[in-house]
């Protein structure tokens, strides 16, 4: 076998050995497993996967993937969305929304001015215990489009995301 064949076969087999790790950061048990992390570490429940939910999230970010504009679906569940470019993976999506919790008070259940903390406090709504995602690459090289759609929804006003009990003083 001469060099160049050598030398591309090498190519496609490091290029294929890449391609489960960078997959990997879009499966459904990834996009569980990153909102597992935060829902544990104030408590709450673990999400699943949930099909019908997932349908949904496709749904909508194939209706996005021309314009990648970040609008909400204002559909029947609750919903994240993101944006990246020129790609963004779902881990890093949902890790983007969890970096909202130095912005939310637990004590006082407020975000701090002029700040986000909605992603977040989706994320670990201790009711929503079932979520689907998706991804799209936009056209034109518009970047990528992302949503996780929750049910049941969460952000309910004057509801607490992950404590009943307004005494309960949760660590930051």
């Amino acid at each position: 076998m001469d060099l160049f064949k050598l030398s591309l076969l090498l190519f496609y087999v490091q290029s294929f050995a890449m391609l489960p790790s960078f997959l990997a950061q879009d499966s459904p048990q990834d996009y569980v497993d990153e909102h597992n992390k935060a829902r544990a570490e104030v408590g709450v429940g673990p999400v699943q996967w949930d099909e019908s939910v997932a349908n949904f999230a496709r749904q909508y970010a194939n209706e996005r993937i021309n314009d990648c504009k970040l609008k909400h679906s204002d559909g029947s569940f609750g919903e994240n969305i993101s944006y990246g470019f020129p790609d963004l993976s779902g881990t890093a999506a949902v890790q983007d929304w969890v970096k909202e919790k130095q912005f939310y008070d637990p004590h006082t259940n407020t975000c701090a001015p002029h700040a986000l903390c909605g992603h977040y406090t989706q994320v670990v709504w201790r009711n929503s215990v079932r979520i689907g995602c998706a991804k799209v690459i936009c056209t034109n090289n518009l970047g990528t489009f992302i949503t996780c759609n929750y049910d049941p929804p969460g952000n309910i006003p004057g509801e607490r995301p992950y404590s009943t009990d307004p005494l309960i003083r949760i660590a930051k």
